[in-house]
């Protein structure tokens, strides 16, 4: 249930009120929003349970959260939810733009990347450090020397960097070097993976897994959010159909879905969303015209030598083309790129 603060309930009445949920033996989550703060109160409720807290100093009201997702659902918080950190803002008006390569694969490689995407106007870095690949003879990834690399792209460029992380084992080493935590569609229903990225307090960018329901995407950024982290960008990246003209079908129309259900920014990824770079810069230009937070990109210097995915990634040409396509799509719309 949400109990509804007065507008204007001091920070002392909150703090009551939130240690009185813990006191009936619930999870507290505070959410500060525009005009009034609620407290959403989680977990098993008793009968006498909202009396007891409706007659508390500063409530307003003590309502019933309908959505099985409780923390991510806008019945808790009306207002879009922006995560910032770094050079990266994504939500409430800002569109993020992450791009770089599939996979992080040499020094010269992602330096030359990082400068080329920041010229085009990115927000992000993105670099695949330990790579979760379907053969295990393709490339893996450089693993901790290139989260060494992409920090070292950071102090050069100033770049937020989004790295993925696969196992709870390896959070602290991957939050260690990055800025966002990418939970890859893989791993999207990981539930300890899910925990342990909460736990760390690093942003998440949580991926749609490719048979994934809307609402198993939300349950599962619910984890996260009941672990105390309130940053997490959901990524529609496509899911599996009956199509094979592309890698993936990238159903556009959860951007808007999304956006009526919760109050987490909404990114897209139309590189792994259509599997060929020919679709990319209209499927780009889409997303932010169907009200996408955010974009992620695969971008390489050269696709044709990548060692994962040169056949879904632009390059510094294209990158730049369709980020300006998306500025005039963001403008028209009265967003920010």
């Amino acid at each position: 249930m949400i109990v509804v603060m007065e507008k204007g309930a001091t920070p002392e009445q909150v703090k009551h009120m939130a240690e009185r949920v813990e006191a009936l033996g619930l999870k507290a989550h505070v959410i500060q929003g525009t005009e009034r703060t609620v407290i959403a109160a989680i977990g098993e409720k008793r009968a006498e349970t909202k009396e007891s807290l409706a007659s508390g100093p500063g409530v307003e009201d003590v309502v019933p959260i309908l959505a099985p997702y409780k923390v991510a659902s806008r019945e808790v918080k009306k207002e879009p939810t922006q995560v910032c950190v770094g050079s990266l803002k994504v939500g409430a008006g800002i569109i993020g733009v992450i791009a770089g390569p599939c996979s992080v694969e040499s020094e010269e490689q992602i330096l030359v990347t990082a400068r080329a995407v920041k010229a085009a106007g990115a927000t992000a870095l993105r670099g695949g450090a330990f790579k979760p690949r379907t053969s295990p003879y393709s490339f893996q990834g450089m693993k901790e020397e290139g989260l060494r690399l992409l920090a070292a792209a950071r102090q050069e460029t100033g770049l937020a960097i989004v790295t993925e992380v696969m196992t709870s084992e390896e959070v602290e080493l991957v939050a260690r070097y990055s800025d966002v935590l990418q939970v890859g569609a893989r791993n999207m229903q990981n539930y300890r993976l899910l925990e342990a990225v909460g736990q760390a307090k690093k942003p998440v960018l949580l991926k749609r897994g490719p048979s994934a329901t809307m609402e198993e995407l939300l349950l599962a950024a619910e984890y996260i959010l009941n672990e105390g982290n309130p940053n997490v960008m959901l990524c529609e990246r496509g899911i599996r159909t009956y199509e094979a003209h592309t890698r993936f079908t990238l159903p556009l129309a959860s951007v808007p879905y999304l956006h009526h259900k919760t109050h987490l920014p909404v990114v897209v990824d139309p590189s792994h969303g259509t599997g060929h770079t020919y679709l990319i810069p209209d499927m780009a230009v889409a997303s932010v015209a169907a009200g996408a937070d955010g974009l992620i990109l695969e971008v390489h210097p050269n696709p044709e030598q990548a060692l994962s995915d040169g056949y879904q990634s632009l390059n510094f040409i294209q990158f730049n083309d369709v980020m300006a396509r998306c500025r005039a799509v963001a403008a028209a719309i009265g967003k920010k790129m």
